[in-house]
């Protein structure tokens, strides 16, 4: 796997002069990098798990500049570690649902077990394609036995944007230039061929059941929480923001538990009445919904503004990422 160690700025400043005498290009042995002993030896520092959309590189379109948000909350502690998937750039092999997800399965391994920074440090983001193989990652670490850790891995939050509920969806609420819909009129006027058009569906990424299962997960345990933000934009002409509202609806229900079934059921437009009611509007940027109990937080912050990459480089990020790690609010941050 191709992958990019993005340093926090001030972290770089301070070793510049020793850090400009690596050798440029690949490097074959990453634990000879000073930017690497600076991860590792370091114990505060953090550490992001960056992974990206569906389409392009690591250096494509918006993700530079989404790295220099990553650190942006504490520049001299933040890392950021990005991924090429296979099949992705200089990665090799061939892309699937699950090939991707061995490749996040090896990737968290490296940073737990060869980086050793613990996954109180570590915070999984992902825009797009990514969410649902961060999302993946998180639950398969909880729930299934792993070469990282016989016992469940419980990182310290997630930040997922423009994520999609699943590709069945998304396929059918996919329009070119969020105008024209290619499916869409198939889930009104023939549900039958839609559901027979998404048989020929390989790979499903089902994120609207991780996100549920992983929040059931925490239910009554005493040994962590859970800390997901979703972040999205209205003007999202990709993904419609529609997705990001549906995904905070199946985390809600799943934290409300059997005492929302005891009602039956919050329905997706009761939530929509409550948020109206408890949604905290940010001036004209955005606004965010938060759902709290004792095992853990959700949030959903929807932008005006953001497109489908170009949010992942706003302050809106910046924030989710630094809440992500649990830093207190009160606490000086370097």
């Amino acid at each position: 796997l191709h992958a990019w160690h993005i340093l926090p700025l001030d972290l770089y400043r301070q070793h510049q002069e020793t850090l400009v005498q690596d050798s440029d290009g690949l490097a074959t042995d990453v634990k000879t990098r000073l930017s690497f002993k600076l991860l590792q030896d370091d114990p505060e520092a953090l550490l992001v798990l960056y992974f990206h959309g569906a389409a392009g590189t690591l250096g494509s379109g918006f993700r530079p500049p989404s790295y220099r948000a990553m650190y942006a909350g504490a520049p001299s502690r933040i890392h950021t570690v990005a991924i090429d998937y296979r099949g992705f750039g200089s990665s090799t092999g061939k892309p699937s649902e699950e090939g991707l997800l061995i490749d996040a399965l090896t990737f968290a391994d490296w940073a737990i077990t060869e980086a050793g920074i613990p996954p109180s440090r570590i915070v999984i983001f992902g825009q797009s394609l990514g969410t649902a193989v961060g999302l993946s990652l998180a639950h398969r670490l909880l729930y299934s036995p792993s070469p990282i850790s016989d016992s469940p891995v419980s990182f310290s939050g997630m930040v997922l944007v423009a994520p999609f509920v699943d590709v069945e969806l998304l396929t059918a609420s996919y329009r070119v230039a969020g105008t024209i819909p290619i499916l869409d009129p198939l889930a009104y006027c023939s549900p039958r061929l839609l559901a027979f058009f998404n048989t020929f569906i390989r790979h499903k990424w089902p994120s609207k059941e991780k996100i549920a299962e992983i929040i059931r997960y925490y239910h009554g345990r005493t040994d962590g929480t859970y800390h997901i933000t979703i972040v999205h934009a209205e003007d999202d002409y990709d993904i419609p923001w529609s997705h990001s509202d549906q995904l905070f609806w199946h985390g809600v229900r799943a934290a409300r538990g059997a005492s929302d079934l005891e009602n039956g059921g919050l329905t997706f437009e009761d939530l929509q009445m409550e948020k109206e009611q408890t949604k905290v509007e940010l001036g004209a940027a955005w606004w965010v919904a938060t759902h709290q109990t004792e095992d853990g937080v959700l949030r959903e912050e929807i932008a005006k503004w953001g497109l489908h990459d170009r949010i992942m480089s706003y302050p809106i990020v910046s924030l989710a990422v630094l809440r992500a790690f649990r830093i207190p609010v009160n606490d000086e941050v370097k």
